[in-house]
């Protein structure tokens, strides 16, 4: 059975880029989570007053790849150390977050912080909340770099 995850690591576009090539990743979907707006649109979101982060949410078979290794991926991908901010990307939009689906996905996801925070040495901001209702983005958001021969600087796993 396919299991979901749910993470924002600052532009949701290199975020989809880092996950979508990883064997045992099924499918990679940007959009938005986290906010108290139904149905947001990317304006909305940019205007940083829908309290939603810019997320993917990625489909993936458990019996390919473990949750644990999606959350290293994700720990690479992006400073885990900066409040509202990746890059020249600012606002809470932006945010680091895991959004969890089980509490198994939750314990998972809390062990994971400390031990990186232990390897890094410095104070982790990702925040690691419930899942709530995630919005899909916009068709033009989906695939962005893969559709516009854009590289990301996002580290690849």
């Amino acid at each position: 059975m396919n299991e979901t995850a749910t993470f924002a690591a600052g532009c949701f576009w290199g975020t989809e880029a880092a996950f979508r090539p990883v064997p045992g990743v099924l499918d990679a979907t940007v959009g938005y989570t986290g906010g108290h707006t139904e149905h947001p649109t990317y304006e909305q979101v940019c205007s940083d007053r829908t309290g939603h982060a810019e997320a993917a949410e990625i489909a993936f078979d458990p019996a390919q790849i473990s949750y644990e290794r999606l959350l290293e991926i994700f720990w690479r991908m992006h400073d885990p150390t900066q409040r509202n901010r990746q890059g020249p990307d600012v606002g809470s939009q932006y945010r680091s977050a895991i959004f969890f689906h089980s509490p198994e996905q939750e314990a998972a996801a809390r062990a994971a912080l400390e031990r990186e925070q232990a390897r890094i040495g410095k104070t982790i901001a990702t925040e690691i909340v419930p899942a709530q209702t995630f919005w899909p983005a916009e068709a033009y958001h989906q695939r962005y770099f893969e559709r516009h021969n854009v590289v990301c600087h996002v580290p690849q796993s």
